[in-house]
C-alpha cells in the first residue's frame, strides 16, 4: 500500500514479532539453571539461567557474540527446549534456596517471548518453588510481568535490572537498534520502581568516543533519580569502558567504522589489541558520575546494591545467617 506515491511507514516491531514466530527454533538442554561462583561479587546471585540461546536486539558491543561462548548465529533467538519442564524438576530438587540471575547471555524479553511465554512462566515457577530474582534487560516487555515480581518480593529477593548506557534514543538506537530506546526503559523502570520491586540500571559498557561523555553520565543518574531507581552499577571492569576480544571485536569495529567514519582507526591507535578500553577521560567521568550519584541519593557500589537487595530476607539462627528460609 501507498499513500502520495509513498509505502507506508513500516511497524517494524510488529513485523519482527510476526517474523520471529515463523522461525522460531529450539535447541536441547540438559539444565536450565547452573551454580553462580562469585556471588558476592555480581549481585549475591546462586543461580544463573538462560532459557534463550542468542539475541536479537543487535546490540553492536555484545561480549556474548565473543567465540569462548560456543554461540553459533548470536543474532538467531532459539528456545531452550522443554525448559520449564527442566527449570521445574531443578527447581523441585535443589533443596538450597537462593536468588536466581537472568539475562547474562540472551536477553529474556525478545520478541518471542511476547507469544511463547517462557520467561512469564519460568517467574510463576520460581515463586511457586520461593527462589528468588534477579533480572536484566533492555526490553520494556518486562513491565507485563510486574505482578510475578512483585509476588516474588513477598517471601525472596526480587530486582529488576535495565541495561541503559545512554539518553538519547537515536544514539540508543544506533548502537542497541533492536532494543527498546532508552525512553522507553526508563518508563519500565519507573513501572517495576513504583510497584515496590528493587530496581536500578547496569551504566554498561561505556564506549570510548561514542557515549562516554560526562554530560551523558550525569544526565543518565538525573533520569535514573526521577524514575525511582535505587541504584546503579557502573561497571565491573577497572573503570568505564568496553571490553573486546576475538570476533566480537572486530564485529563492534565494523559497526562502530560504518555508524562513525574513521573510528575504526582511532580505536586500533588507542588500544591495540587491548581486552579491556577504558574511556580516555575515565577518572574525571567517574568522579563526576559518583558525585552526582551522591547528589541523587542513589548507590553505586556493589556491597552497598547487595546488602540493600538481600537485607529484608536475611534471617539469623543459632548457628549462620541465611538467606529467606
Amino acid at each position: 500500500m501507498h499513500q502520495s506515491g509513498r509505502f507506508a511507514p513500516v511497524n517494524l516491531e510488529l513485523f519482527t514479532i510476526l517474523l520471529y514466530s515463523t522461525l522460531m527454533q529450539y535447541v536441547k538442554t540438559k539444565t536450565i539453571l547452573s551454580s553462580y561462583t562469585d556471588n558476592d561479587r555480581w549481585f549475591a546471585y546462586n543461580y544463573n539461567m538462560n532459557l534463550y540461546r542468542g539475541c536479537s536486539h543487535g546490540c553492536i558491543y555484545c561480549d556474548s557474540r565473543s567465540e569462548c561462548y560456543h554461540v553459533d548465529n548470536f543474532d538467531t533467538v532459539r528456545a531452550k527446549e522443554n525448559a520449564l519442564s527442566i527449570l521445574e524438576q531443578q527447581l523441585l530438587k535443589n533443596p538450597k534456596k537462593g536468588i536466581i540471575g537472568v539475562g547474562a547471555m540472551s536477553d529474556s524479553y525478545n520478541p518471542f517471548e511476547k507469544t511463547k511465554n517462557l520467561t512469564r512462566g519460568a517467574l510463576t515457577l520460581i515463586n511457586t518453588y520461593r527462589f528468588g530474582i534477579g533480572l536484566s534487560t533492555k526490553s520494556d516487555l518486562a513491565v507485563r510481568d510486574i505482578d510475578i515480581f512483585s509476588s516474588i518480593k513477598t517471601h525472596s529477593p526480587a530486582m529488576m535490572k535495565f541495561t541503559i548506557t545512554c539518553t538519547d534514543d537515536e544514539l540508543s538506537q544506533k548502537i542497541e537498534p533492536f532494543a527498546s530506546p532508552s525512553s522507553k526503559r526508563f518508563k519500565a523502570l519507573y513501572e517495576f520502581s513504583k510497584a515496590g520491586i528493587y530496581t536500578g540500571i547496569l551504566l554498561m559498557p561505556i564506549l570510548p568516543f561514542i557515549n562516554d561523555t560526562e554530560q551523558n553520565i550525569v544526565s543518565i543518574v538525573e533520569k535514573a533519580r526521577d524514575a525511582g531507581a535505587s541504584f546503579i552499577f557502573p561497571s565491573p571492569q577497572r573503570g568505564f569502558g568496553v571490553t573486546l576480544r576475538q570476533n566480537q571485536r572486530d564485529y563492534f569495529l565494523e559497526k562502530a567504522e560504518f555508524l562513525y567514519p574513521g573510528l575504526k582507526k582511532r580505536y586500533i591507535e588507542t588500544y591495540g589489541t587491548s581486552y579491556e578500553c577504558i574511556i580516555p577521560n575515565n577518572r574525571k567521568v567517574f568522579e563526576a558520575f559518583a558525585s552526582a550519584c551522591e547528589k541523587t541519593g542513589i548507590i553505586y557500589r556493589m556491597p552497598d546494591i547487595v546488602r540493600n537487595f538481600t537485607a529484608p530476607y536475611i534471617v539469623s539462627s543459632p548457628k549462620q545467617l541465611s538467606l529467606f528460609q
